[in-house]
């Protein structure tokens, strides 16, 4: 039984008729944005079709349904905390190398929003707007993976290092996530060990899958065992699939396919038993564990069906009361996911001392404009009073960043 093969192609399909249409559009809406060297290199069709999704679909692909008289209120909205206290835990940064670099090499969009500008002076100014004290920042997909060898070793490099000298100038707004330059695993191996111990970084980045091939996958093992050795902090955020390995649906990656991404990195971790046998990594899995709480029960049962009666030896067989421990020990943030239907999903899994903030930002600056009211989510006071905001918004963050905490607390 293969389970850790990469995605395979499903075959050639038709494309979408609209799809020379979609292009321009993507091209009218990242020409601002793109570097001028990015143009030898050019965007896909397929990279162009999210973001092109976007400007066909409006506003109306960031906005939730409006409830009806069937919908269920879980609580009246009630008043969050005031002032600048949130700890973002889900925000990316770009450094200028890396996002030239990324569009020079055709990178327009990620997860089908185009590739947005980044500086901290940008990030500072999101924040006081919203009212969020620090951001420990990451890189986004895909990571320096684009690149092979020394070209991604020295990108990752140059990444973590702009990190710590990101929180060195501003101690106490920024904290950050260190990239690797997996799939290598012998130099991620060597770069987590720099970022973490010389350079002081809070924590690892790692994608849900490199080269088709999930977390969990024996190759991952080595580097598991360092961090774990580390107590580290792992924040798990979800890869675009292959275009030819996906569904020809005309929605950008992070409406769901990034949902379903993080799902299957987490199951296959719980699956080949690397959160039992790595029990010192905290993982925390991006936008509310994608569609993880609601399937919780499903993956649990799959150890009475023929699936477990075809488990591979040598790996724990899942159980329904092991999955819900593990699943119960992941970390959940509220990024694009901060929603009485996604929070009650997590509560029912876990306890709220596992949620943390997360903006998601600059990826979600359409949802997060700068305009108007200063609370950047809303619906979790539908669902949490201002006690609990303020746990989930403040002080979860802080207890698993022990460096952040002391700096912010200064």
């Amino acid at each position: 039984m293969q389970i850790f093969s990469p995605r395979r192609a499903p075959g050639t399909r038709k494309p979408w008729p609209t799809i020379e249409s979609a292009c321009h559009l993507s091209q009218r809406a990242t020409s601002m944005t793109a570097h001028p060297s990015a143009v030898a290199s050019g965007p896909s069709r397929r990279r162009l079709l999210g973001a092109a999704t976007l400007g066909t679909l409006g506003l109306s692909a960031f906005s939730t349904a409006a409830p009806t008289a069937a919908s269920p209120v879980l609580l009246r909205r009630q008043s969050a905390p005031t002032g600048t206290y949130r700890i973002d835990l889900h925000a990316h940064f770009l450094p200028p190398d890396y996002r030239t670099s990324l569009l020079e090499h055709g990178h327009h969009t990620i997860g089908g929003y185009p590739t947005p500008s980044w500086s901290p002076e940008e990030a500072i100014g999101f924040m006081d707007y919203y009212g969020i004290q620090a951001q420990a920042v990451s890189i986004s997909d895909p990571g320096v993976s684009y690149l092979r060898g020394k070209e991604a070793k020295d990108m990752a490099r140059y990444c973590n290092t702009y990190a710590a000298q990101l929180f060195k100038t501003y101690p106490t707004r920024f904290g950050a996530f260190a990239v690797l330059p997996l799939p290598d695993i012998d130099a991620s191996i060597d770069e987590a060990v720099y970022a973490l111990d010389d350079l002081g970084l809070d924590g690892v980045v790692l994608l849900s899958a490199y080269d088709g091939v999930y977390l969990g996958a024996p190759r991952f093992e080595a580097l598991m065992s360092a961090l774990n050795q580390r107590r580290t902090f792992v924040f798990v955020h979800p890869a675009a699939i292959p275009a030819e390995s996906k569904p020809e649906l005309p929605l950008p990656d992070f409406i769901e396919e990034f949902t379903f991404d993080t799902t299957r990195a987490a199951t296959m971790m719980m699956a080949t038993g690397l959160t039992q046998r790595y029990p010192d990594i905290r993982f925390q899995l991006a936008h509310a564990g994608g569609t993880l709480p609601f399937l919780s029960h499903r993956i649990g049962v799959a150890s009475q069906t023929v699936v477990g009666e075809l488990w591979p030896d040598g790996l724990p067989a899942p159980s329904i009361l092991d999955i819900k421990n593990q699943i119960s020990r992941f970390y959940y943030d509220t990024a694009l996911s901060a929603s009485p239907a996604a929070m009650a999903s997590v509560l029912a899994v876990t306890s709220r001392d596992h949620i943390v903030f997360g903006s998601d930002w600059p990826f979600s600056a359409a949802t997060l404009p700068q305009t108007g009211k200063h609370d950047p989510a809303p619906g979790l006071s539908d669902i949490f009073d201002a006690e609990q905001r303020m746990e989930i918004e403040h002080l979860n963050p802080l207890k698993q960043l022990p460096r952040l905490a002391e700096s912010v607390n200064r």
